[in-house]
């Protein structure tokens, strides 16, 4: 056997030997990830998925549906509201079968179709970041079964080019999307994990419990990563078709944007919709993860939001004429 053929037979060797290793390391993240924030709420099944949520509140208050709000949103609206929060299809417990249905529309079809089943109608609707661009596709193709929407800090307008903390998520094919996830990308996530965490906060702390209490955690398994590439690059194709339709927006809501977000910008994201009927509103020197450090104000934000759905109050009844003076007729009163 030449030498060559040796050194080449001793490299595959390796490479199986340190991927054997990064598959096995992976599937142990994935394993504590769950053991320390286990499933919390009840799964919905819908076509191509299902969805986790958890309920807070009145079961006969107004509905209001948030996603991935439950470090502390949540709990401030539960006297006034029947709370929903969900994990995004794909993301936390919920399941997505399959890379297609990262599309927006696929996404507003499941979580429509898991409102439907619950029975939840005409719900405010939150979202956050990516949440916000999902928030948006459900109020177009359900603008009769939505009856506001709260963006915070949401994607709305496509962007010349990534956020350098996505920029590892930028994987094309489902192959390498799932060799990667399986293998390279958890133990790569858990050793840059403060870094991009600094960087989404900014200029902001990292909350401490932010992993546990948020679920943050569960970001370390596979199927994360493949959820979070798979957004990515479909998003690339669904977010200029959902541009073009904003002008036919019907229901009604607002943005809320920190003015030193990092991640997305507000002008773009934030102000630019405007246009289209929503209100915008910011909290001088906050960064991107509003629902984290900034709960009270989203809160109130959210409660803002779901007044518009009220109908306008009747207008008051005018005041009675005076009846006009009888002419008088002669004799006594």
């Amino acid at each position: 056997m030449s030498i060559v053929l040796t050194l080449l037979l001793v490299l595959l060797l390796a490479l199986a030997l340190l991927f054997g290793w990064l598959f096995l390391r992976t599937r142990s993240l994935a394993r504590e990830a769950e053991a320390t924030v286990p499933q919390a709420g009840q799964v919905v099944p819908v076509e191509g998925g299902a969805i986790h949520y958890v309920e807070y509140g009145k079961p006969d208050a107004p509905p209001v549906v948030l996603q991935h709000f439950t470090y502390a949103v949540a709990p401030l609206l539960s006297e006034e509201f029947r709370v929903i929060v969900i994990d995004r299809p794909g993301c936390g417990y919920s399941r997505r079968d399959r890379d297609e249905l990262a599309a927006l529309p696929e996404q507003a079809r499941m979580i429509g179709e898991f409102l439907d089943n619950l029975g939840i109608e005409k719900p405010v609707i939150a979202g956050h970041s990516l949440g916000g661009a999902v928030t948006l596709a459900i109020a177009l193709d359900r603008p009769d079964k939505t009856a506001t929407i709260a963006l915070i800090a949401p994607a709305t307008q496509m962007q010349d080019k990534v956020d350098p903390i996505f920029k590892g998520l930028e994987i094309r094919s489902p192959f390498m999307r799932r060799l990667i996830g399986h293998t390279i990308a958890v133990p790569a996530a858990k050793a840059s994990a403060a870094q991009v965490l600094a960087h989404a906060f900014a200029p902001e702390p990292p909350a401490a419990d932010f992993m546990i209490r948020a679920g943050a955690a569960l970001g370390l398994r596979p199927k994360a990563f493949i959820t979070g590439s798979s957004d990515l690059v479909m998003l690339e194709a669904a977010m200029p078709k959902q541009v073009v339709r904003y002008d036919k927006l019907k229901v009604k809501g607002g943005i809320l944007y920190g003015t030193e977000d990092k991640v997305l910008s507000a002008d773009l994201h934030g102000r630019s919709m405007m246009r289209y009927g929503l209100s915008y509103d910011e909290l001088e020197g906050r960064g991107h993860m509003l629902p984290i450090t900034a709960p009270e104000d989203c809160a109130n934000f959210i409660r803002r939001i779901a007044e518009r759905a009220k109908p306008p109050a009747p207008a008051a009844e005018p005041p009675a004429e005076p009846a006009a003076d009888m002419p008088h007729t002669g004799g006594e009163a």
